[in-house]
């Protein structure tokens, strides 16, 4: 593996691969622009093409072109290496430990696809009666068509099957990338096909919409070695740059929904593509912006599904929000054919999530009743278990409270006595991400300790902090130090390195005591260890004073 990564670093620069996604502007022997994450106010993104790495200090990440483009594609390690080294030219299957027969499987299903989708297309302009439906009836113009790779699947049971044997494809190839039904016939027929193309651009598969009525209206290619309906998002190939760009993603519950969207001015509208969504694509799409818009239903199932990703999205930061005004349509295509620009509205208003839903609660159920405010009263609770932000749950409890027409302090009574109980039902359906063992600010802290002492020689100062012999770390360290030291002397190299050891050993104090708390509320007040574990965080309180 590290010869395959050391080859495809031979082939592309850092700042080649940076480039495609950050403006960068010579700043010395370095490289600076602005974070593709949106989050400095000035340049702090800095590149070393010497060291082949690069470190974003207002973000606090850092590596090199794999780390990079894992980070801002949302996407896995393989992933990653897979997109770099079709792009450096490198073949990978030279490299993979693993077996061979596998690998060719997974290029053969790749080509089949890609081949299977150029048939499609081809297929949809050579029939009038289907371009009727996808021009007129589904209102799509070219430039969507062509974007979407949009095409029509035969009604002969046995065009794309003949097509694809032409080109040397044999019938188990077919079956592996999903394209053959039970019979050794073509899957797909007298459809509108739409491919599901990854984020490097390769298609994976197809979503088929009747035209001409029957079921299923929609017919999905299965789960095969390239297609993972967990982990895929429909439409995001096309919506990456515009969602990192405009720093917010829209979730539609439609692949068409998806479609229309983009062709009305919305760019940044994805779908989960036929199932629940998953811890997996929030964590995807959480790696490009935090604020993430759901375009759901106001129905039961819209609810649900909104609720759902409340409890999903717990640790991972992000600002969920509903898109509720539809101005009288039923979905965001409809809202579109009826007018582009109401949709937009709708996207620039949407509402919290947890507002959303309480609102829904509250027109389902009767609040005037005690069974009608004890159910309230759960549901609501049960929602504000995954708030984390301390002030914001505060306001909402205040909110529902008053809603209830009881004293807040009764209310979160309920809560404290639930939240065991939420916590025990609700882990076997919804993993709740781990907290990271180092919060941001202290491997920020160390970064900038490490840095000097590699580098600015700080040896008065006593930094609690083994050097690292990893080359990529030491070579991250130099570009931090650059950066962050390029204007002082020597002489300042002590005096912050005892400013930022004090704020250290504040920090890992705080973080000690965090897990302390945590530790102390699974203890039984009796206990001889939870007296223990309560002297422990006093002890630590006071040496922060």
């Amino acid at each position: 593996m590290n010869d395959l990564k050391e080859e495809i670093k031979s082939r592309l620069s850092v700042e080649d691969v940076v480039g495609q996604y950050v403006e960068l502007k010579r700043a010395g022997r370095n490289l600076k622009g602005r974070s593709p994450w949106g989050v400095d106010k000035t340049p702090s993104f800095m590149v070393s093409p010497e060291k082949g790495i690069w470190h974003d200090f207002s973000a606090n990440k850092g590596g090199d072109i794999f780390t990079f483009v894992m980070e801002v594609e949302g996407i896995s390690f393989k992933e990653a290496l897979e997109k770099l080294a079709a792009r450096a030219g490198v073949d990978i299957t030279k490299y993979r430990g693993g077996d061979p027969a596998v690998s060719r499987k997974k290029a053969r299903a790749h080509d089949a696809l890609n081949l299977a989708a150029k048939f499609y297309q081809a297929c949809l302009v050579r029939n009038r009666e289907v371009c009727e439906y996808v021009f007129y009836k589904r209102n799509l113009n070219r430039k969507t068509v062509a974007e979407f790779k949009i095409g029509y699947s035969p009604a002969n049971g046995k065009a794309l099957l003949t097509a694809l044997e032409k080109r040397g494809f044999k019938l188990d190839e077919l079956e592996a990338a999903g394209l053959l039904n039970q019979y050794k016939s073509d899957l797909f027929r007298d459809r509108m096909m739409v491919p599901f193309i990854d984020t490097a651009g390769n298609v994976i598969g197809f979503t088929a919409r009747v035209i001409k009525g029957g079921e299923p209206k929609y017919l999905n290619t299965p789960e095969t070695l390239l297609f993972n309906k967990s982990r895929f998002i429909f439409g995001l190939f096309q919506a990456k740059e515009t969602i990192r760009r405009e720093g917010y993603v829209v979730i539609v519950e439609g692949n068409m929904d998806v479609i229309s969207s983009h062709q009305a001015g919305v760019k940044s509208a994805v779908a989960t593509s036929g199932t629940a969504m998953t811890e997996q694509h929030l964590k995807i799409l959480s790696n490009l912006t935090s604020d993430i818009r759901l375009a759901y239903d106001g129905d039961a199932a819209g609810v649900k599904a909104t609720e759902r990703a409340i409890m999903l999205a717990g640790d991972l930061g992000i600002d969920l929000t509903v898109i509720s005004d539809y101005h009288g349509a039923k979905d965001p295509d409809e809202l579109i054919q009826k007018d582009p620009a109401l949709w937009q509205d709708a996207v620039n208003h949407s509402v919290p999530a947890v507002d959303w839903l309480l609102q829904k609660y509250e027109e389902s159920l009767d609040l005037y009743s005690v069974p009608g405010k004890r159910k309230y009263s759960d549901v609501a609770l049960k929602l504000l278990d995954y708030v984390k932000d301390e002030v914001e749950r505060a306001s909402y409890e205040i909110k529902i409270a008053k809603k209830l027409n009881i004293d807040v302090s009764i209310l979160r009574e309920k809560g404290e006595r639930l939240s065991k109980k939420l916590e025990q039902s609700t882990k076997k359906f919804y993993k709740k991400p781990k907290t990271k063992a180092k919060s941001d600010k202290i491997e920020k802290l160390e970064n900038s300790l490490l840095a000097l002492k590699v580098y600015g020689g700080v040896v008065k100062t006593k930094i609690p902090l083994e050097i690292p012999d990893d080359d990529d770390k030491l070579a991250e360290l130099e570009l931090v130090f650059n950066s962050e030291h390029e204007l002082s002397s020597s002489d300042d190299y002590e005096k912050e390195a005892r400013e930022l050891v004090n704020l250290y050993q504040q920090e890992i104090a705080k973080q000690k005591i965090s897990t302390l708390n945590d530790k102390l509320a699974e203890l039984p007040e009796d206990s001889d260890e939870f007296l223990d574990v309560l002297h422990e965080i006093n002890e630590l309180q006071k040496s922060q004073k």
